[in-house]
């Protein structure tokens, strides 16, 4: 019986994360990363998320299907309601439903949070992410040229825009909520489970 589960990221996901990601780095242009990291280093890239972004993992059983996450979109204060998202499944599980249910969850989050644009690079070609972020209602806003070289060729980068919701009209908008104050309040974990419910 599937036992298909979303829920947030630990430090102690790291090992399971990192064999989803690696591949990436060493076989493909789809993350720009040159060399995977270590295990150690991977379980600092989720603390230091998770002390302000959402970081979601599938899992069935003790295995990780997919993890989703959410990172700053640049640093200067005017981006502070902006954030970039990620998403990596596990190989011969792609095209399975486990991206759209992980960035549904996340992007509901993200709405709690108070964020207001989601944004997605993806190399190219890459026609399952481009088919993934159209799914999910992303925009096309431009492509970087031959932005970077891997895997013995130069390739583009196309970006990808998601309303979160309508930005805010006050004079001053709101600044959005780290994310551990709302983690286990009772709106999160009905965000979780509308990804979820994708799964089922």
């Amino acid at each position: 019986m599937d036992k298909r589960i979303i829920r947030l990221a630990t430090e102690d996901d790291a090992e399971e994360v990192l064999a989803i990601y690696a591949p990436f780095c060493r076989d493909t242009p789809v993350s720009f990363e040159m060399r995977e990291p270590t295990v150690a280093e991977m379980r600092q890239r989720i603390a230091k998320t998770v002390k302000s972004f959402p970081w979601l993992v599938c899992a069935d059983g003790g295995q990780i299907l997919g993890y989703a996450y959410a990172s700053p979109h640049r640093e200067r204060a005017a981006y502070d309601w902006s954030v970039d998202v990620s998403v990596y499944i596990r190989e011969g599980l792609r095209r399975q439903g486990l991206g759209r249910a992980l960035y549904t969850s996340l992007f509901g989050l993200l709405r709690l949070q108070g964020f207001y644009n989601a944004l997605a690079g993806t190399t190219l070609p890459n026609p399952g992410s481009v088919g993934l972020h159209q799914a999910m209602g992303f925009q096309p806003v431009g492509v970087y040229r031959n932005i970077g070289f891997k895997c013995g060729a130069w390739h583009d980068v196309a970006w990808w825009q998601l309303a979160l919701g309508a930005p805010s009209t006050e004079p001053i908008p709101d600044p959005p909520v780290a994310f551990p104050l709302l983690d286990r309040s009772p709106a999160s974990r009905e965000a979780i489970q509308a990804g979820l419910a994708l799964l089922r």
